[in-house]
């Protein structure tokens, strides 16, 4: 099954499973990090829509998803912004010119993605040479045990939801000849890493 597909049947169901983690963690994380944005801003992989509320009204966002029932449910979360354009477009082929946006954005995608690296090349591409690019991802932990449980149930979760519980997304950002500012963990030890990078 394509991931078009995959991400098409869970589309109805995709906020509520995500429920306990918004609560805890993910809605403040959203917050902390897209308030404090500006000018134009490509949000890669928008989902459902989950990051609209808390981008500034002074942003430009552009949102894109390759699953056009999961932009379904994004419109309406945008139906009340002026400020947010919708597209359904694949990740790794970026419909948009060399330099365009001052900021790049991935909320939990690139682990969906099935070659990351391309699609982080094409980030690199769109983005101006001044801006930056936000993946606030799950990833490949560096402490084995919790390797080996992500190597163990990755199989499952790539085959049921398209999402790769092991990827080493650090690396990735690297392999797509980024120059990497900072990773911050942000809960599971390094589960869940902040990175920010530049062209």
């Amino acid at each position: 099954m394509s991931i078009i597909s995959k991400y098409n049947r869970i589309s109805y169901i995709f906020d509520i499973m995500e429920i306990p983690m918004e609560h805890m963690r993910f809605s403040k994380w959203r917050k902390d990090i897209l308030s404090e944005l500006s000018g134009s801003v490509l949000d890669v992989g928008i989902g459902t829509g989950k990051n609209i509320p808390y981008y500034p009204n002074e942003c430009d966002v552009v949102g894109i998803d390759i699953s056009d029932k999961m932009l379904s449910h994004a419109k309406k979360k945008a139906s009340e912004r002026n400020n947010v354009s919708l597209f359904q477009m694949d990740a790794e082929r970026l419909g948009f010119k060399d330099d365009t946006f001052d900021y790049v954005v991935t909320t939990f995608v690139l682990c969906s993605i099935p070659n990351p690296v391309f699609a982080l090349e094409e980030m690199k591409r769109v983005c101006k040479p001044d801006g930056i690019i936000i993946n606030l991802e799950h990833m490949k932990s560096e402490k084995g045990i919790i390797a080996f449980i992500e190597d163990l149930f990755n199989p499952i979760t790539a085959a049921l939801t398209g999402v790769n519980i092991n990827r080493e997304t650090v690396g990735n950002v690297k392999k797509a000849g980024l120059n990497v500012i900072n990773v911050k963990n942000m809960a599971l030890w390094d589960v869940f890493r902040l990175i920010r990078s530049k062209p």
